[in-house]
């Protein structure tokens, strides 16, 4: 993710000539000071460059045109310094196609009670020149996010880095490109969907190959790379004995070694960040991927298991808007329950694909049967996740278009010790409970596989539904059964209504044509 370094935000304060030049000097100084805190700032994870201050519609026409056409520029964060007549700022915001953030905020932090007189007033109009800017932008329909507050807080400094890390999300889903090796699970509904809806959506692109393009590629790797691949593994994780040199299945960790090779090396070529695989399409590997997986996940890969490409992009998408934290992001299934007397808890995990940035300590790198596939034992790393704040994200396709659901959970450590369950896993409580929040997932459609992140917070997700103007629900303490219902059936006529209305208006317009012949 090296080339995320590059990328940067604008920060574009408005005014007008109307204040005269030593009033603009002073605004411009002030911008740039603010600019400077913000970089300051362990919150924000990207550089945000100050631009010149905007005092004419020609001024704004421009930055906002060459912010959207700039490869580096990712979003912009607009600030009123005085009032700035909105009007000259239409033509920019209809170009603008980056992400946007209106800061609400003023230079000074109080009122300066003993020496405020008009010429300081006149120069400090954010509390009416952003509601200006807020006038036109909701009448143009601008997704957009608002931050209000004092720039030197800490709340306010951490809500605009939650939406950095969106906007590097939505930035990284342009040029995206997911692999699908085999195809989905056959009979499954939820990990299928429509490849080309997500691209007009989303703008990543998703495309079939075959688990044989894999076989292919290990006939370049060399049994030095391979060697050196396994002395890798025994010095980052604790391996089996029989999977030692002289162990039974040292074979078998030679397979999974080539097979990671092998996959790095197709994937990089593809320029894809994100795969699927699935065990009823595997074709000539000896084993499903497991630790190859887990291990390019650790390194920012996207995956989804039995074809789930819309999880695998998702998975990406998250692991880059997390870039720079501590905190794991990973692949995740709910798989079973413990209904406890005092409280009910999820055990997340899988086959084999849990991402090893969970870890709570030294994974443990093992090999097991695997009843389903027919193939040979897989290797795999075995660890629990340690305890903490967590959510889970799905994403799915409605038909009619796509939506967000999101559990707010807090992972625990494990009531007692799973020496017999041979896979990563992480023990969470949903909230408000699992009762009600199995409800609401199920009712809402959500998937078995999501995402499941440490490193970000729901205020991060809120800002990528927006940018993507994709719906999003939200399951945490707060939740009601009664009141999740009546929000999805608000949500439900919403885009119908806005389904119909594009209907009738290309219906209209056949009429129009027909009539005139």
């Amino acid at each position: 993710m090296k080339d995320l370094i590059n990328k940067k935000i604008w920060f574009l304060t408005g005014t007008q000539y109307l204040y005269g030049e030593k009033a603009l000097e002073q605004i411009s100084k002030n911008a740039a000071l603010v600019v400077k805190g913000l970089n300051e700032s362990k919150h924000i994870p990207l550089q945000i460059i100050f631009k010149p201050i905007l005092k004419s519609q020609e001024q704004i026409t421009q930055v906002c045109t060459e912010a959207s056409s700039d490869a580096n520029c990712i979003g912009v964060i607009t600030w009123m310094h005085t009032f700035s007549p909105s009007k000259m700022w239409i033509n920019g915001l209809k170009k603008l196609h980056v992400p946007l953030l209106h800061l609400h905020t003023q230079f000074n932090k109080e009122i300066p009670w003993s020496i405020i007189d008009m010429d300081f007033m006149n120069l400090n109009q954010s509390a009416h020149g952003d509601r200006e800017l807020g006038h036109v932008a909701t009448r143009l329909k601008i997704k957009r996010k608002v931050v209000v507050g004092h720039w030197e807080k800490e709340e306010v400094q951490r809500s605009l880095g939650n939406w950095v890390r969106a906007a590097l999300g939505f930035y990284e889903m342009q040029d995206l490109k997911v692999c699908r090796l085999g195809d989905n699970m056959r009979e499954v509904a939820v990990t299928e969907g429509d490849k080309v809806e997500a691209q007009i959506q989303f703008g990543f692109s998703v495309n079939s190959f075959d688990a044989s393009d894999i076989v292919k590629e290990m006939q370049n790797i060399s049994v030095k790379e391979v060697e050196a691949l396994m002395r890798v593994y025994e010095s980052e994780y604790d391996v089996a004995e029989n999977l030692k040199e002289g162990g039974a299945q040292r074979q078998s960790l030679y397979d999974a070694a080539e097979i990671e090779l092998a996959l790095r090396c197709f994937l990089d070529n593809g320029g894809f960040k994100a795969f699927t695989d699935t065990f009823e399409n595997l074709g000539d590997l000896k084993q499903l991927p497991g630790i190859a997986t887990q291990r390019l996940m650790a390194d920012g890969y996207g995956f989804g298991a039995e074809g789930d490409w819309k999880t695998a992009a998702l998975t990406r998408v998250l692991k880059v808007m997390s870039v720079g934290l501590e905190q794991g992001t990973s692949f995740m299934e709910d798989y079973t329950y413990h209904f406890g007397e005092k409280k009910s808890l999820v055990l997340g995990s899988h086959m084999l694909e849990i991402c090893p940035t969970m870890a709570d300590k030294k994974p443990s790198c093992e090999v097991h049967p695997l009843d389903i596939g027919g193939k040979e034992d897989p290797v795999r790393l075995v660890f629990d996740t340690p305890a903490g704040a967590g959510l889970n994200l799905s994403l799915i396709d409605l038909g009619n278009r796509f939506r967000f659901i999101l559990n707010e959970v807090e992972a625990l450590t494990a009531i007692k010790p799973l020496p017999n369950l041979p896979v990563a896993r992480v023990l969470w409580d949903c909230k408000p409970n699992l009762e009600t929040a199995a409800k609401a997932w199920i009712l809402a459609g959500g998937s078995h596989h999501t995402v499941f992140t440490q490193a970000l917070n729901t205020e991060c997700i809120e800002d990528l539904a927006d940018m993507t103007k994709v719906e999003l629900l939200i399951i945490d303490k707060q939740t009601e059964i009664r009141n999740f219902k009546a929000t999805m059936a608000g949500n439900e006529r919403h885009f119908e209504n806005t389904y119909l209305t594009i209907f009738q208006m290309k219906k209209l317009n056949v009429l129009l044509i027909f009539m005139t012949g």
